[in-house]
Formats: structure tokens, C-alpha cells, sequence
């Protein structure tokens, strides 16, 4: 059984930086950069104030790799050498506060808004959302923009980066057999549809240096994606080992699976249970508490993912050395939000969380 204490071990990777605990910040969206993607003071605030509170990894919101990419208003943009003076400044004051720090690396594909990027990309031709097919060449360009994106984190100074394979963004839809109907070598089989994600990794492997801390965020439900299959892609990510580190979200850390036939056991486990070699795993779902960071490494877990706690407390690893913790009760005022970092436009994201913020 793991305790508290636990949590503040530090954790090496086969690449990069050893982390000085087990508790990484996850990638939040804000909608709090400019609107061409350049770093913003408020997110630098934001971000700097959480390496400061003692998390282990300082990863930042999702970053777009592509202007065709972006997911939302307000989003921070790794797709451009402009970026570059606003991601090392970032990456500096990460570092000086002892924190590792990696950007997580996004493409929305068909979650693209219309009124940012016009006409959104998809594995398929997508009715519903108005986007179209990648050609070939485009997912080729796509591969190219992760690799691009990965190679100016890298400049800027940041230790790693994450690929975001999750929640129904571009990785996803080619992962799902309803969004992708393709049928080339990206479409049909389950390795097909995989094919994107390994040439993403393969792509970051051959473009960084030896030592960059590579990790990956994958979700096993939803968005037309099925366990069974995920657990299949994620096992053979784990046995090339050219990740370094899983983040596994999973909306819930404590729930079991929505198919009917795998649950009666955690969702949680269906991951901790595979073979995994050098590559640590993390989950990400309501940890709220020390005693529930504490509970996911008992399951099998080598470090904790944090988002609404590190949302109502910038110091929550600091505050975890007591057993004890429990976090402010919710709603919160936007006062105590702005207080812990959060700029306006990030307390009105964060009301779009059913009971997170006082009503105005």
C-alpha cells in the first residue's frame, strides 16, 4: 500500500530529467494566451506559479501544431518560430522553480471551430462538424507539424514534450473506427488507424536529441473510441518504449468501464496491469486529495495527474505533504481563483465546469 510519503519520491525516466515527486500538472485548457497563439503574461503567470507550488512537471495547456489545429479561443500556438521568445522565457522560470517542464503538443482535426480555421480537417469527410478528409499529404504535413512543434519546444528550453492522443483531437479520430473510414494505410485496421500516433513518436524520436523526455496522453472512451483497442495500441506504444512517460485520462480515476463486458474492476487497471518496461504511467481523473494520489501508485501507478486541485491551489503538491489535505470547498469565488493565478478569461472558462465557480 502507498503512502502519502510516497508522493514525494523523486521519479527517473529512461530520457530527460529526473521529476523531484510524483505529481504532474495536467494540460488545462484556458483560453488565456493571444489570439495568434503567442504567449500571454496571464499564462505565463498561470503556469510559472504551479512550478513555484512544487509540482514535479510544469506541463503546459494544449498547445496547436498547426493554425488548421486550433482547438479554441485564446489558445496557446507551438506552430511558429514567433512563439519561441514567449516559450523560453517559460521554459527558463520553470526551470528555475525545480520543476521539469514539457508543452503538450494538439491538433483538434473536426473540434477545430469553424470561425478560427475555417475549414477544419478529419481522418473522413465529417458532416456533422462541416470538416473534410486529410489528403495524404496532408497527414504526412501532419506528422511534420507534431515533429516541427516538438523541435522548437526543444529550442526553447523545455525538457519534453506530450503528445495529445486524447479526448477526441486529431490522434483520437484516427484511432476511432467511426470518425475514420479511410482507406489507405492510415484507415481499416486497427494498426492502420494507429499508424498516425507511431509516426508522430517515430517523427519526435529521429528529430530531438537523445536525452528529451517524450510522454503521451491517451483517453479510453468516448468519442467512438473502444477499450479493447486502446488498450492493444497502448500496449505496443509501451513495448517500443520510445515513450517515456503514459498519461492516461481518465475522466475518473476511481470509475469503471462504460462497455458493459469489461466492467466489475477499475477502468485504471485495464492499463496498470499491462507490460510496460522502462516506460511510467500516470492517470489523470478527479484526484482531488493526498490520500487519493496516494490510492492510484497502491493501484499500480507511478505518479499522479492533478487538474482541478491545481486549478484551486497553484501549491497543491506543497499542501499534499499533509495526509490530511482537503481542497477548498467548491463553488470558489473568482476572487480565491485569481488569487491562485488564474486570469479573468480562465474564471470564465473554469464557469463552464458545473459548480466549480460562484455563480456572478
Amino acid at each position: 500500500m502507498s503512502s502519502v510519503q510516497d508522493l514525494f519520491e523523486p521519479i527517473s525516466f529512461q530520457r530527460g530529467p529526473q521529476w523531484k515527486n510524483r505529481f504532474m500538472l495536467a494540460p488545462l485548457t484556458n483560453q488565456q494566451s493571444h489570439p495568434n497563439g503567442l504567449l500571454s503574461e496571464d499564462e505565463f503567470r498561470w503556469l510559472t506559479m504551479r512550478a513555484q507550488g512544487g509540482f514535479g512537471l510544469t506541463m503546459t495547456c494544449a498547445a496547436h501544431v498547426a493554425a488548421q489545429g486550433q482547438g479554441f479561443p485564446g489558445q496557446l500556438g507551438i506552430f511558429a518560430d514567433d512563439h519561441l521568445a514567449g516559450l523560453t522565457r517559460l521554459a527558463a522560470e520553470i526551470r528555475r522553480h525545480g520543476s521539469v517542464s514539457s508543452v503538450q503538443l494538439h491538433h483538434a482535426g473536426n473540434r477545430s471551430p469553424k470561425d478560427l480555421v475555417g475549414e477544419p480537417l478529419c481522418p473522413s469527410d465529417d458532416p456533422e462538424t462541416g470538416a473534410r478528409a486529410f489528403t495524404g499529404e496532408e497527414v504526412e504535413g501532419l506528422v511534420e507539424s507534431f515533429a516541427a512543434a516538438a523541435v522548437r519546444a526543444e529550442r526553447a528550453g523545455f525538457d519534453g514534450v506530450e503528445i495529445h492522443g486524447a479526448h477526441g483531437y486529431v490522434i483520437a479520430q484516427f484511432l476511432s473506427p467511426e470518425l475514420n473510414r479511410r482507406e489507405d494505410r492510415w484507415g481499416g485496421s486497427v494498426e492502420n488507424r494507429a499508424r498516425l500516433l507511431f509516426e508522430i513518436i517515430d517523427a519526435i524520436r529521429a528529430r530531438t536529441r537523445a536525452d528529451f523526455q517524450l510522454g503521451l496522453r491517451l483517453s479510453p472512451e468516448r468519442f467512438g473510441l473502444k477499450l479493447a483497442e486502446i488498450r492493444e495500441v497502448t500496449q505496443e506504444v509501451l513495448r517500443q518504449g520510445k515513450i517515456d512517460y503514459l498519461d492516461m485520462s481518465l475522466w475518473d480515476v476511481a470509475k469503471e468501464p462504460v462497455e458493459e463486458e469489461f466492467k466489475g474492476r477499475k477502468l485504471a487497471s485495464y492499463f496498470s496491469e499491462l507490460d510496460r518496461g522502462p516506460v511510467k504511467l500516470g492517470a489523470a481523473g478527479k484526484i482531488m486529495t493526498p490520500a487519493e494520489a496516494a490510492a492510484l501508485l497502491a493501484g499500480g501507478y507511478d505518479f499522479a495527474v492533478i487538474g482541478r486541485a491545481a486549478i484551486l491551489h497553484h501549491d497543491f503538491p506543497e499542501k499534499a505533504r499533509d495526509a490530511a489535505f482537503q481542497p477548498v470547498a467548491r463553488p470558489v469565488s473568482p476572487a480565491h481563483l485569481e488569487a491562485e493565478g488564474l486570469s479573468p478569461a480562465f474564471v470564465d472558462y473554469m464557469r463552464n465546469w458545473p459548480g466549480f465557480v460562484e455563480a456572478a
